[in-house]
């Protein structure tokens, strides 16, 4: 394609990937966060405490799935359900809204469970770390 000042043909850029050792933290990506109930809180800091010290983390497999699940569930109403709610949109909207998230949460949900519940202790405390580092 020929550029409107030069008449000569442009170059397409070339993309760099990054390199999956570079670090998050040391990058340019952005992040979003949501706040979630200090209960919640409080229950998730518990079980990964618990977890973490467990002698054997895949007996508190399925009480981290919950956790996922419902920090999952909390940041989707956060993303979602309250935008909604606080743009007034009308009760028809809300409600097909709520029903498609409803269903979302439980498709959701069961594939959290079964990933989780299949991972081992290793794959179980990586889990955890980043969960703790989503809590900074």
């Amino acid at each position: 394609m020929a550029t409107p000042s030069t008449g000569k043909a442009s170059t397409p850029k070339k993309r760099t990937a990054k390199s999956s050792s570079e670090s998050i933290e040391g990058s340019s990506l952005r992040s979003l966060r949501f706040f979630y109930p200090e209960s919640l809180h409080k229950k998730a800091i518990t079980l990964l405490a618990t977890l973490e010290q467990s002698p054997d983390p895949t007996e508190h497999s399925s009480d981290l799935a919950e956790i996922v699940e419902e920090l999952t569930i909390s940041g989707m109403n956060y993303y979602f359900m309250k935008p909604l709610k606080e743009a007034k949109a009308g009760f028809i909207v809300q409600q097909s809204a709520n029903l498609g998230m409803t269903g979302a949460q439980k498709v959701m949900g069961s594939v959290i469970r079964n990933i989780i519940g299949r991972m081992d202790a290793p794959q179980l405390l990586s889990v955890c770390g980043s969960i703790r580092h989503f809590m900074l």
